[in-house]
């Protein structure tokens, strides 16, 4: 299938919603600053690339940063052999992370900042009731407890603090708290066992750690004490660890009995001991340089061990203002909500919403237990603004012929994205059929390694099925070909060609910069090499084939993955599906891999119909020589289908980290297979 097969615009603002945008506003306010007319994104994205500097000085003011800008907005060492990665912004400005995601604690005082929800609140189908609101004034109240009770513990600036916990308010509370006092925030799953926990938390070395007595999903309590108190005999620099009693199911002491003894330099409190202690504090923020860091996120692992990416205070707040605010057109009051746990980037990304006096909605468990139409319930009762979910989830709702739009009203829903893997042509079509047809779907695209988007959406412009809408304001994305010549309407490697203030400052463990050199600099030259595989249309959208390390290329032809998944896993008969390229005399040959739904066996009728959709959709070169039936697909614990991991097992080469993968044991139904020899 070409491109131009399934592109169609699905939707278009109307005037109205185009000029109360806050992107619409800030265009006016360049426009008036710089003397010149800005007709459309592509104008205002064209002058964003070529005067960088002045764009985020205005956007720091647009956005009412709270801090001291300083007179430089960006300088590059002389003699610098990679300008863009060398790159310092506001070298002069001081500022605090959680000072700005506070910002409006007073002028929304008595308004939810904060609320929480998990499976339990959906047992009673009649009567949907939130487990925890919490408003911007306990929000503030809260933070400035923990806060003091850190300081009482010897936490300060450039100190990590990390958590092992749920996406609950807690979490939310405890990174304020962190952040406040200028130290750095690390965070983790408690999903993730407790080798997982080793390969992070060893190269990060936290002093202090959060964490909870367990976490819920698929209706049941799950304990996360007995992993992480096996790992902190071996993760020397923790000296504190705080638990708060989510699922209240025993005492933290009875609950650590049971578990490996704690190791006698670590003490222990609970969050309710810490409230105790501390009696009306006050809470005042440490002001840090804008490079100063702020977070360290994980990659996932699946090439070893996790890359430690460490992104700054200034980098991370801006961007998520662009992103927020220009992209995704959210305003004080607004309700947003992204279904995400702590292990992802995501989480960082939408507690970031604050800054903008969004109110949070936050969820623990299963996105489709015990109801599976129950966020778009909760999106409802809520009056979502934005609502943030994986393309994997739209797809597995459309096969369950779930149609929200026919339960629920979903009036002051504005925005859906959706990140965390290709999202399909046809799942456009679903969520404008079955969701909402007057909304923006805004596929999104970035990670870890930027803590933000390079691809995302566009309040001003239409949604063109297939396409991620726009490049992001600010960030010069580019798609090279072989020869490293930036191309359109074709197929290639995305690139980013100038500097960005949200690049990370460095890899933990890495003091020469080689490990983050290799990553993204080491392809072309001056030039961020993301490891995608895509194509820019005429029109600006990109679409995503997939990873650059799993393209498949049978006979010299590139092809994506996603291109293969868009086509199979439509079938009814398919719950998902990995494909991979296998060394064959000489050359490659394309091996599908599909897990049926319960009780179907692959037959060679349904095989037939797989590679007939193939040919004639796309090409007979994406036709698999093999198409075999297995009772799992491995993802990582982020959710995305390790392609590598299968590719290893078939070539008989060892997977480097299986602990990065959700379910590992599947692997072994892929190892040896005879069709394969």
């Amino acid at each position: 299938m070409t491109n131009d097969d399934y592109k169609q615009c699905l939707w278009e603002p109307n005037r109205k919603r185009i000029q109360t945008s806050l992107l619409y506003q800030f265009m006016v306010q360049i426009s008036e600053q710089q003397n010149r007319l800005f007709h459309d994104y592509t104008q205002l994205h064209r002058w964003s690339i070529k005067h960088s500097d002045e764009f985020w000085h205005q956007l720091w003011q647009f956005c009412n940063v709270i801090g001291e800008q300083g007179n430089t907005i960006s300088y590059c060492p002389q003699n610098s052999p990679i300008p863009n990665k060398d790159r310092r912004w506001f070298p002069e400005a001081q500022l605090n992370f959680a000072e700005n995601l506070l910002a409006h604690s007073a002028a929304l005082e008595k308004q939810d900042a904060l609320v929480f929800y998990n499976e339990r609140s959906f047992s009673n189908t009649n009567h949907l009731q939130a487990e925890q609101r919490l408003s911007w004034q306990q929000l503030y109240e809260q933070v400035a407890i923990v806060a003091h009770y850190l300081q009482q513990q010897g936490i300060q600036k450039g100190d990590v603090v990390a958590a092992y916990m749920p996406n609950i308010p807690q979490t939310v509370i405890a990174m304020l708290a962190t952040t406040s006092l200028g130290a750095i925030w690390t965070s983790t799953s408690p999903d993730f066992g407790t080798e997982s926990v080793i390969e992070r938390f060893s190269q990060t070395q936290p002093k202090l750690i959060f964490t909870t007595d367990g976490y819920i999903y698929n209706g049941k309590n799950r304990s996360s004490i007995t992993a992480l108190a096996q790992a902190l005999p071996v993760l020397p620099s923790v000296k504190k660890l705080i638990v708060f009693p989510y699922l209240n199911t025993q005492s933290i002491s009875q609950l650590l009995l049971n578990s490996t003894p704690l190791p006698e330099v670590i003490s222990l409190s609970t969050w309710a001991e810490m409230e105790d202690i501390v009696e009306e504090p006050h809470l005042s923020f440490t002001p840090t340089a804008f490079d100063h860091p702020l977070y360290i996120l994980y990659s996932s692992g699946t090439t070893g061990k996790p890359k430690c990416i460490i992104h700054s205070v200034g980098g991370t707040l801006l961007n998520h203002l662009k992103e927020h605010q220009l992209h995704c057109n959210i305003k004080p009051k607004d309700r947003i909500f992204y279904f995400t746990t702590c292990g992802w980037m995501m989480w960082n990304w939408l507690v970031s919403g604050l800054a903008s006096g969004a109110t949070l909605i936050l969820y623990d468990g299963s996105p489709l237990y015990p109801q599976p139409n129950q966020l778009w319930q909760l999106a409802d009762k809520e009056h979502l603004r934005l609502f943030g979910t994986s393309a994997k989830y739209l797809e597995t709702i459309e096969k369950q012929s779930l149609s929200p739009r026919q339960e629920y009203q979903l009036t002051q829903l504005n925005v859906i994205c959706s990140t965390g893997s290709v999202l399909a042509p046809e799942q456009f079509d679903y969520v404008y059929q079955n969701i909402k047809q007057d909304v923006q779907l805004s596929s999104i695209s970035g990670g870890t390694d930027i803590c933000g988007c390079f691809a995302i959406g566009n309040p001003i412009g239409a949604v063109w099925r297939g396409e991620c809408q726009v490049r992001a304001l600010a960030m010069d994305v580019q798609v090279y070909n072989a020869e490293g010549e930036a191309i359109t309407d074709q197929c290639g490697e995305l690139v980013c060609c100038n500097s960005f203030p949200n690049q990370p400052i460095a890899f933990s463990q890495d003091p020469n910069g080689e490990k983050y050199f290799n990553a993204y600099w080491n392809t072309y030259p001056n030039t961020w090499h993301h490891g995608d595989y895509v194509s820019i249309s005429h029109h600006g959208g990109l679409t995503f084939y997939g990873r650059s390390d799993s393209i498949l290329n049978p006979g010299g032809i590139r092809i994506g993955t996603a291109e293969i998944y868009r086509q199979v896993n439509p079938f009814d008969e398919v719950v998902e599906s990995v494909v991979i390229a296998q060394q064959h005399q000489n050359d490659v040959r394309i091996i599908l891999f599909v897990q049926l739904q319960p009780n179907l066996h692959l037959t060679n009728s349904l095989i037939n119909r797989i590679k007939a959709q193939l040919r004639t959709q796309c090409s007979p070169h994406h036709v698999p020589a093999k198409i075999l039936q297995v009772n799992a697909i491995p993802r990582t614990k982020s959710g995305k289908i390790a392609e590598k991991a299968v590719r290893d097992v078939i070539h008989q080469r060892h997977v480097v980290n299986t602990s990065a993968i959700a379910n590992p044991e599947c692997l072994e139904e892929y190892r040896n297979r005879k069709e394969l020899e």
